[in-house]
């Protein structure tokens, strides 16, 4: 009697859950449309950045631009990096329609080895909201010096 109760809870909370209804943002259902109310357009210049080959603890910096195609101040509310090593610093001023904007990426490479590929996401009343942002190339060992 109780494995059939706790079967029926199960499915009943599996079917709850609905997974059909997940959107593209990631969330569950369509996503909210007051988001977009004072919404901007943005056009992304630089999606992409491959920094190459570096030594381990070499820092790479970059300036990812953007431009504000719409009608209304862009707003980037916030920029997280996939990893802690990459930190994103998003302008603090809204960007007017026509200007250009920069999100500078500081990317730390000690401690890492080989193939590099982090990922930025930035939020904002942009819509269609950024794309993923990425940061690629490689990290080699420093050579000893054995003087």
């Amino acid at each position: 009697m109780k494995k059939g109760f706790f079967l029926s809870a199960a499915l009943v909370l599996l079917f709850s859950c609905n997974i059909r209804n997940r959107g593209h943002h990631g969330g569950f259902g369509p996503e909210p449309v007051a988001q977009y109310h004072d919404s901007t357009t943005v056009q992304i210049i630089d999606s992409s950045y491959n920094f190459g080959t570096v030594t381990d603890g070499q820092k790479v910096e970059y300036n990812y631009r953007f431009r504000n195609t719409g009608n209304k101040p862009l707003i980037i509310g916030s920029a997280m990096a996939s990893c802690g090593c990459t930190v994103p610093e998003k302008p603090e001023a809204p960007i007017n329609p026509g200007e250009t904007g920069f999100l500078k990426v500081v990317f730390n490479s000690t401690g890492k080895q080989g193939d590099v590929h982090k990922t930025i996401i930035v939020n904002s009343n942009a819509y269609p909201k950024f794309p993923v942002l990425q940061l690629i190339g490689k990290v080699v060992p420093a050579t000893k010096n054995t003087q």
